[in-house]
């Protein structure tokens, strides 16, 4: 029997050990941290073997094979200890992927893909297709492919979890956008991190798909380089018509392997130039996959927004609140800053993942007029900012930050939460960051 160790006792952990123990693996979870009860409990109903607190490294070295969350990073000691045993390391994307027949479509990107996995599954859920929703969202993909049967799967996948993929190949890659984000991870270098990323398409055949955002100059350059043989098929704003998907005159016009198909985008609920990318994307993988243009632009209608993605909280007084919590890094600041209608108190600031804010400034100058800053250390974007903004508070609490915010703001003006940074120095993670803003919000 194959020694299977699964690093890390989060949604990726419980679902590859349920699934390996399915396939007949000997199956151990370790976490260095403190397992939740739950956890516990559902790895205790599967009989599934599990540690807390520690390693046993003498063990986990005796495995075929382990899997690493994608939180962990490579510098832990007992990943660089593996790796030296040369024992091979999957992602749970990697992982699960060879237990299905399924038809996967992979979205990844640095901004966006959250959105855009959720309409691409929306559009496929409304025609009818039999179709499971995860990877970096929802329910584990290991544990779906362990207990359901779909014919296909829209997977959001991160760089972290690309990293380790071996022979995992979208059927539909999409890559929304590349701009400088998780550089802790990758020694500082963006060019690393654009590789990672385009590992979604490296072991991709001649019949598979990957659809790119052409308006993304860093990604247009690197995939001049790469090495794909997938079809590849851009979609943007700027690009001419007849070339992929293309947008003029309020029309969103694909044309990927089938007839153009012309959709109406007048009546779209979700705004901005960033959900137009989004929706661009999504619809081209609709029409690839047949979809008529008649669902396509109905289920693009009905498709409501994402939680803790520029979602509007209330309107208090006259002041617009929002909650752009999922906006941990520097590029999905500038689209929320970009898609501000008016004066803005800007809610900013967490954990640095070695941001660089020039490519805000002259957003921030035209539309910030004040700069809550809501983390242990604000230094850095205080450097950045003063420059350009005379009144910057610093607070290391919610309540407090959206108190100033409600007293800064004037009628017809916005507040907005958008941290440009990731949450782990005052918060669980994004979404608890995200409803307490709300929370706050709502007790004024």
């Amino acid at each position: 029997m194959k020694k299977m160790v699964i690093l890390g006792a989060g949604e990726s952990g419980q679902g590859t050990a349920i699934l390996a123990q399915q396939k007949g693996y000997e199956v151990l979870v370790s976490d260095a941290g403190q397992i939740e009860p739950k956890i516990k409990s559902l790895l205790d109903q599967n009989s599934i073997r599990w540690e807390e607190k520690t390693h046993s490294t003498e063990e986990i070295l005796q495995a075929d094979l382990v899997m690493k969350s994608p939180g962990i990073p490579e510098h832990v000691a007992i990943v660089k200890a593996i790796r030296a045993a040369a024992i091979p390391i999957h992602s749970e994307i990697e992982f699960a992927s060879q237990f299905t027949q399924a038809k996967i479509i992979g979205i990844t990107g640095s901004n966006g893909k959250t959105t855009t996995t959720l309409l691409i599954y929306h559009l496929l859920k409304k025609a009818g297709f039999n179709v499971g929703l995860a990877g970096n969202i929802g329910m584990s993909f290991a544990q779906q492919v362990a207990q359901n049967d779909y014919d296909y799967y829209v997977l959001e996948i991160s760089s972290f979890q690309l990293d380790d993929i071996h022979n995992f190949a979208p059927a539909i890659g999409v890559i929304t956008n590349i701009t400088p984000d998780h550089l802790d991870r990758y020694n500082n270098d963006f060019s690393q991190y654009i590789s990672s990323k385009l590992r979604l398409s490296m072991n991709q055949t001649e019949d598979q798909f990957l659809l790119f955002n052409a308006d993304d100059e860093v990604l247009t350059k690197a995939l001049e380089t790469n090495n794909t043989v997938a079809t590849k098929i851009p979609f943007g704003i700027s690009i001419a018509a007849q070339t992929g998907t293309s947008f003029q005159d309020d029309t969103i016009s694909i044309n990927t392997t089938k007839p153009t198909t012309m959709i109406n985008t007048t009546q779209f609920p979700l705004q901005g130039r960033h959900n137009l990318l989004n929706a661009m994307a999504a619809a081209s993988v609709a029409s690839l996959l047949d979809i008529s243009k008649e669902s396509i632009r109905n289920s693009l209608l009905s498709f409501t927004a994402v939680e803790h993605r520029l979602e509007h909280v209330l309107k208090i007084q006259n002041r617009t609140y929002i909650n752009d919590s999922k906006a941990t890094n520097v590029n999905a600041t500038f689209y929320a800053l970009e898609s501000m209608e008016g004066q803005t108190v800007w809610i900013v600031g967490g954990v640095d993942k070695g941001n660089d804010y020039s490519s805000l400034l002259p957003l921030v100058r035209e539309k910030v007029k004040a700069i809550i800053c809501l983390g242990v250390d604000n230094e850095k974007i205080i450097e950045s900012f003063s420059p350009v903004v005379d009144l910057m508070v610093e607070t290391q609490s919610m309540r407090e930050a959206v108190k100033m915010a409600h007293q800064l703001a004037n009628k017809r003006e916005y507040v907005l939460l958008s941290p440009a940074c990731a949450s782990f120095d005052l918060y669980d993670n994004y979404e608890d960051r995200g409803n307490q803003f709300k929370e706050a919000v709502r007790g004024l």
